[in-house]
């Protein structure tokens, strides 16, 4: 079955190029001009993956994540004319995969969508599980347990935790995660990482500043501690 995209910006003739785009590569395609019309159609349609502009009226990107965050774990791949380090970050920090700063060749993006969706289509084997600790996570549901809890990730914090689980006490640099977790085709902004890992430590530490289980590596990059 062909997946969805949701394309959310704007621009009339942007959305109609990406669309055009998308749909040559055999994708399904639901737009919307901005973060309230998307939130609509995102709860209908359970899109795939979603191209999301930050800049629009009504409801922006920012608010559009932190909304849809709270629903769903949908791949988000950010459009922003915007280039500052503090843009991107906000971004992540909300729950984005990806970003690409206007103006994109529509090849790239076009290769950013393919990368996210082979990283959160793959699945392992029903049952392939990572255990340290209170700590399980499951390749095969695509789900992780604190503690017997369930813990939402998104997908890049779900791949993020998985390299550094598969490896206990190995040290990872961030471009040795960033790599890992995005390929080639992404473009080396290392703090991407940092974000993540802030993110991740919310969700499944007991108390952030004092991690238990994602440790700094000074001068290096991170860790998962051994038992």
């Amino acid at each position: 079955m062909s997946k969805t995209i949701l394309v959310v910006d704007d621009e009339e003739r942007l959305v109609s190029l990406v669309k055009t785009y998308l749909e040559r590569e055999g994708f399904r395609v639901a737009t919307a001009k901005n973060g309230r019309q998307a939130l609509f159609i995102a709860r209908e349609q359970k899109p795939d993956l979603i191209i999301l502009d930050l800049m629009m009226p009504e409801m922006d990107g920012y608010e559009f994540m932190r909304v849809h965050r709270k629903e769903r774990e949908t791949p988000i791949i950010m459009l922003t004319a915007k280039i500052e380090d503090g843009d991107k970050v906000l971004g992540l920090e909300l729950g984005a995969d990806d970003y690409v700063a206007k103006p994109f060749s529509p090849r790239e993006l076009m290769a950013r969508v393919r990368a996210v969706l082979r990283r959160t289509g793959q699945s392992a084997p029903q049952g392939e599980m990572l255990r340290v600790g209170e700590v399980v996570l499951d390749r095969g549901l695509h789900s992780v347990k604190v503690s017997g809890s369930l813990i939402d990730l998104t997908p890049s914090e779900f791949d993020l935790l998985a390299v550094l689980m598969a490896s206990p006490g190995r040290a990872y640099s961030r471009y040795d995660l960033l790599d890992q977790i995005q390929g080639a085709v992404y473009e080396g902004y290392e703090r991407t990482i940092d974000v993540h890992i802030k993110n991740l430590r919310k969700k499944i530490e007991a108390d952030p500043r004092k991690p238990r289980y994602i440790e700094t590596v000074y001068g290096v990059g991170y860790r998962f501690a051994p038992e």
